[in-house]
């Protein structure tokens, strides 16, 4: 069971582009893919190029994946697992998210 944590709502952001949001003190990059109308939610921290700037990355799909590029080095990272296609010892954090009347929502796990 999750607690979600109002984020923005779904009319601020813009498709296929992400935004940063601080969420639990660690920057969250979000995405809404057009073609499907999902939302993703990764770290912000681009753990090659060693800087906070995946929101900034080209959204896109390799084979059934969706992916980010960095605007760094360009390595692509998996929207719904995390992994770098280029390097898999490599990953970034994802997180659960979701819309709910309107607002943007990530998770984090409520354990009691």
């Amino acid at each position: 069971m999750y607690q979600w944590q109002t984020i923005c709502d779904k009319t601020d952001l813009v498709e296929n582009t992400g935004i940063c949001a601080l969420f639990n003190d660690k920057q969250v990059a979000i995405f809404l893919c057009g073609k499907t109308d999902t939302l993703f939610a990764i770290d912000n921290f681009d753990p090659i190029g060693k800087a906070n700037v995946l929101s900034r990355g080209l959204l896109g799909s390799i084979g059934e994946k969706t992916v980010i590029a960095s605007p760094l080095y360009k390595q692509h990272f998996c929207l719904t697992s995390g992994e770098c296609i280029e390097d898999e010892s490599v990953s970034v954090i994802t997180y659960p998210v979701r819309q709910h009347d309107g607002a943007v929502q990530l998770g984090t796990l409520n354990i009691e």
